[in-house]
């Protein structure tokens, strides 16, 4: 009986991949807000935005790379709901994203948006980079090259 609850529980739950953090403004802000040593690069981007795509590597690679020196990605998807498994999921399943990928859930945008950054326009792609009470915004797209000069920044003591 044991090894048929193990069999079924193995079987019937939800893979731990395609489970996605889904939060609402109030669950993302610590998330974006944290206070340690490490170097947080956050990218708010879509399945649907076009420069998003094709600067996602760029991040994924960020995170390998800089991976030993304390630095940590959050990618905060803002697809749609009713995207998550039809876009957003697969996605990250046929890209083997390996940043952490949490989608943010929040219609009060006019709350959430100058709370990120009070200049944010609510474009994509966008991306905080910070450490400790330094912190940057940046509103555009990135070639490798930018991201990598920006995060050095912020890698210097």
């Amino acid at each position: 009986m044991k090894h048929f609850l193990l069999i079924l529980l193995i079987f019937v739950l939800p893979v731990q991949d395609e489970k996605l953090e889904v939060y609402d403004y109030d669950g993302l802000e610590p998330l974006i807000n944290q206070n340690d040593d490490k170097v947080h690069v956050v990218n708010f981007w879509a399945t649907w935005c076009g420069p998003c795509i094709k600067e996602l590597p760029y991040f994924e690679a960020i995170n390998e790379k800089y991976d030993d020196d304390n630095v940590e990605v959050l990618l905060v998807s803002l697809d749609f709901p009713k995207k998550y498994d039809t876009a957003l999921k697969p996605y990250i399943e046929k890209h083997k994203l390996k940043s952490r990928v949490v989608a943010l859930n929040d219609t009060d945008q006019n709350r959430w948006i100058p709370a990120i950054n009070e200049n944010w326009s609510g474009a994509l792609p966008a991306t905080i980079i910070y450490r400790g009470n330094k912190r940057q915004f940046y509103e555009k797209s990135f070639t490798q090259e930018e991201l990598e000069t920006e995060l050095k920044q912020f890698l210097k003591n």
